[in-house]
């Protein structure tokens, strides 16, 4: 596997009515008990989001549930949290990076118990974009209230939208299940207890192919069996297939899996897919497929892509674009090779694609 291969993915949800991720209380509303939902401006239009770490929450319960991965236990000490960053033992400490400080104890030459520095930090494999909407959205007050008390009812309102919404994430599968153990501020992943386990277990130390020590070697990374790496890639991936979440779920119940996405390996961290979904009229609120800016990203990137570019759509979602979709199957050779598919489909068989790029 080229050491900076990555998992380029992009995504797009159709949500009708919804409150996915508020921003607590609403500024604007006449009412005492207000919710106000994520919105920012761009060029003076509004739009809708879900914050990027509400995601990844949502993907780490999706993990947990559905795959069956058992998270890292959290620690709570005074104004800090941190999980047991351990990733050796908790996929999701090695998918989503952590960070912990803490004192360990060890012992010295003559037997002696000491407490030395243990504080490790992981950058997450798994970044992510915010959810954004794609158009310009116009959210509604819901007056609401609970009239089920003696007494005057007591009134409460929340913002609620329809909208058509964009993510991008990118998973560095050289980094996933790859450890650093040396002392350098940020790099340092495991402790030398942990390392020790590893290697105990099967883990095996290659050349960090960036960092050199003092005398110009080669840094040591910790690198994990092949199959728990390929499994860990292929298991957040699947997981966008279940994934579920949002505020104001009992109400305003939603399916935040894709309807549309597009999932290839590149060998850099660009991500070339922001632009290909567009908005559209008078008041920028309608969506568009920027096919044409797709086909100029595949053409600029092929060079770049590994495999096949897999796009997968959810019937009954911008269903007059399919006749251009199934169009880029004929693109000829100055583009990658491309497959289309059914969501689930797309995910599978990029996860197999996967299975042949790993070493």
């Amino acid at each position: 596997m080229p050491m900076n291969l990555k998992t380029q993915g992009f995504v797009l949800l159709d949500v009708d009515v919804v409150a996915l991720n508020n921003a607590g209380k609403s500024s604007t509303s006449n009412f005492e008990n207000a919710v106000a939902t994520k919105k920012i401006l761009k060029n003076g239009r509004t739009y809708t989001y879900v914050s990027g770490q509400a995601w990844r929450y949502w993907w780490r319960e999706a993990l947990q549930k559905n795959v069956g991965w058992s998270l890292s236990p959290i620690t709570r000490d005074n104004k800090i949290a941190f999980t047991e960053a351990n990733p050796l033992l908790y996929a999701d400490d090695d998918v989503f990076g952590y960070m912990k400080a803490v004192k360990e104890e060890v012992l010295d030459e003559k037997g002696k118990a000491k407490k030395v520095d243990a504080t490790v930090t992981r950058v997450s494999p798994l970044k992510n974009s915010a959810i954004v909407s794609v158009g310009s959205a116009r959210t509604v007050e819901n007056w609401s209230s609970m009239a089920r008390q003696d007494g005057d009812s007591v009134p409460y309102s929340k913002e609620e939208y329809s909208a058509i919404m964009k993510g991008m994430f990118s998973l560095d599968l050289a980094q996933l299940g790859t450890f650093a153990s040396y002392n350098k501020t940020g790099f340092k992943n495991i402790t030398q207890k942990l390392k020790m386990d590893a290697l105990s277990q099967g883990a095996i130390e290659i050349d960090d192919p960036f960092v050199k020590d003092s005398k110009g070697n080669a840094q040591k990374l910790v690198q994990l069996n092949r199959n728990i790496r390929l499994q860990r890639a292929k298991d957040t991936i699947q997981a966008l297939k279940t994934i579920s979440g949002g505020a104001m779920q009992t109400n305003n119940m939603s399916d935040v899996t894709p309807k549309f996405i597009i999932l290839v390996s590149t060998t850099s961290g660009n991500h070339p897919f922001s632009h290909i979904v567009t908005s559209e009229g008078m008041n920028l609120d309608r969506v568009a497929l920027n096919l044409d800016g797709l086909k100029e990203v595949l053409k600029d990137y092929k060079e770049q892509i590994v495999g096949t570019v897999f796009i997968g759509k959810r019937s009954g979602f911008l269903n007059e674009y399919n006749d251009e979709l199934r169009e880029l199957l004929a693109l000829g050779d100055a583009y990658p090779t491309i497959q289309l598919g059914t969501i689930n489909e797309t995910i599978d068989a990029y996860c197999t694609q996967l299975e042949n790029q790993f070493s």
